[in-house]
């Protein structure tokens, strides 16, 4: 709904734009009045998105220093996670939802929680490609001749960036679920006054 009222040219005129979201008024981007907290958002608080994004962001972090030591390593064969890069944007995608993740519980406006949801479904579907292209350079790794050291060394790594990857996965899908749930029981009505 939206409201609009003449304004005389003589007179300095204040605009403001007031929102308001479930029993929160926000004026303005500032919370001004009603509930401490938007009663919908409250299912949000419930998931602990701050204990999630820090696990986002530590899972990230790993990543990227096993994407590292699987990047530095000289191949006898084609290497598909050193060739795509995805363990080092993969990562910075991950740390990336993590922190929007953990800035949605200390700021609690709807718009962190949309940023965290599109971050988080952004993250869920590299998480699963990255799950596919690992699955794939395992294939590859166990094809080889079994009597070379170095092949048992990535084996074991990227099987190590397989466990860490799967519970981003399914962390980011968690997050996106409850922030979507939030997000589209949001009604915004903006007035102008």
């Amino acid at each position: 709904m939206e409201t609009r009222n003449a304004i005389p040219t003589d007179k300095a005129t204040d605009f403001r734009l007031k929102v308001t979201q479930g029993n929160v008024i926000f004026v303005d981007g500032q919370e001004t009045g009603g509930t401490s907290h938007n009663t919908v958002l409250k299912g949000f608080l419930k998931l602990q998105p701050k204990t999630l994004g820090t696990v986002q962001v530590m899972i990230g972090v790993v990543i990227f220093f096993l994407g590292v030591l699987v990047t530095t390593i000289d191949y006898n064969y084609p290497a598909i996670l050193a060739y795509s890069g995805i363990t080092y944007w993969g990562s910075l995608i991950y740390i990336s939802a993590g922190s929007l993740s953990f800035a949605a519980q200390n700021k609690l406006h709807p718009n962190v929680v949309k940023s965290s949801f599109g971050m988080n479904v952004f993250s869920a579907i590299t998480a699963g490609l990255s799950i596919i292209l690992m699955f794939e350079q395992l294939r590859l790794i166990t094809m080889m001749e079994p009597s070379l050291y170095v092949e048992f060394f990535i084996l074991r790594i990227v099987g190590i960036l397989l466990v860490f990857t799967i519970p981003q996965f399914i962390i980011s899908i968690y997050i996106s679920t409850f922030a979507c749930k939030a997000c589209s029981r949001d009604s915004t009505v903006v007035n102008v006054y």
